[in-house]
């Protein structure tokens, strides 16, 4: 759990400062509220807060997911911490809205051109699960389709991905991106991997397959992360394709940046681009693979200050 103080400045598009800073474990803390509290009693006042997170959000505001070890509710942690406003914003919306906020020095460069044309914009990660998010700039401000794409079916392209996916689809139903692109994807992979090579799994979490992988001490970890890569480049450029994305694409989450080189190095990039006689348009996209750890944080302000500035305007 990430949780910042934010301040922002002046201008039609104002530059947010990062104030203050921490990192918790979600594990280690009784509720949101507890997290909060302990943020909030080494800072200034504030009146406002905006919660990032993922999962679905009910209309009396609790949260859903399957990934928090407690129950969300914004309107207790109002109550109890005193904020004149809670707000709950879908995670990846969040990560979207910071985009805007991104600079050179935040990014690796993956293909395609330095600088994008206007349009449209993917922001994508694989992480605990597999967040998606498209930024569409307005005249006036933008607006963010927060998604579900990682609900959606695997595809497979090559014999050895078929494989694979007949394998998943024998305990289960439905194969979903996420299943595949994403921490426990990851694992997903390696161990239907071993049950097609007909081997014991020896790497019990995600971790340990890309460290494997990463460090090259096992060839059925280090094609693992290659099938990771090739499905990851392949699921992004039909995403792109889907939403029409010209302002260009931003891969985030917890996992990537941990496997920068490995993905430099890896069929991404020819995954990406292989789409046909579309290829030469996905081209023309730049991919970047975004470094800095304070998105969610940025982001959830961003979203804030665009709110509050149309309200304001609507007045």
């Amino acid at each position: 759990m990430r949780v910042g103080l934010i301040q922002a400045g002046s201008g039609e598009r104002p530059a947010i400062d990062v104030l203050s800073y921490r990192k918790y474990r979600c594990a280690d803390h009784s509720g949101l509220d507890a997290i909060l509290a302990d943020f909030a009693s080494h800072t200034a006042p504030v009146e406002d807060c905006v919660i990032a997170t993922a999962g679905y959000a009910m209309d009396d505001g609790t949260v859903i997911s399957a990934n928090l070890p407690w129950p969300l509710s914004s309107e207790n942690i109002r109550t109890r911490l005193g904020f004149r406003s809670v707000h709950l914003v879908n995670d990846f919306e969040a990560v979207a809205h910071a985009a805007a906020h991104i600079d050179d020095s935040q990014v690796l460069q993956l293909t395609g051109p330095s600088h994008a044309t206007r349009g449209p914009m993917l922001v994508i990660g694989p992480g605990t699960g597999l967040g998606a998010a498209v930024w569409i700039p307005l005249d006036n401000g933008s607006v963010v389709l927060a998604t579900e794409a990682g609900q959606a079916s695997l595809a497979a392209t090559t014999e050895l991905e078929m494989a694979v996916l007949q394998q998943m689809l024998r305990s289960r139903p439905h194969v979903s991106i996420e299943q595949a692109l994403s921490g426990p994807g990851l694992l997903n992979l390696y161990n239907a991997l071993c049950a097609i090579r007909e081997v014991a799994p020896a790497h019990p979490t995600p971790d340990a397959v890309s460290a494997a992988a990463c460090d090259g001490s096992d060839p059925l970890a280090i094609e693992t992360l290659q099938l990771f890569c090739g499905i990851l480049g392949s699921t992004i450029g039909d995403m792109a394709l889907l939403y029409g994305v010209q302002g260009g694409v931003y891969l985030a989450g917890g996992i990537l940046p941990k496997i920068s080189q490995f993905l430099l190095n890896s069929s991404f990039v020819e995954r990406f681009l292989n789409k046909g006689p579309m290829g030469k348009a996905l081209q023309s996209i730049p991919v970047k693979l975004v470094e800095h750890g304070q998105l969610g944080v940025i982001g959830a302000a961003s979203w804030y200050l665009e709110k509050s500035a149309k309200q304001a305007f609507a007045k």
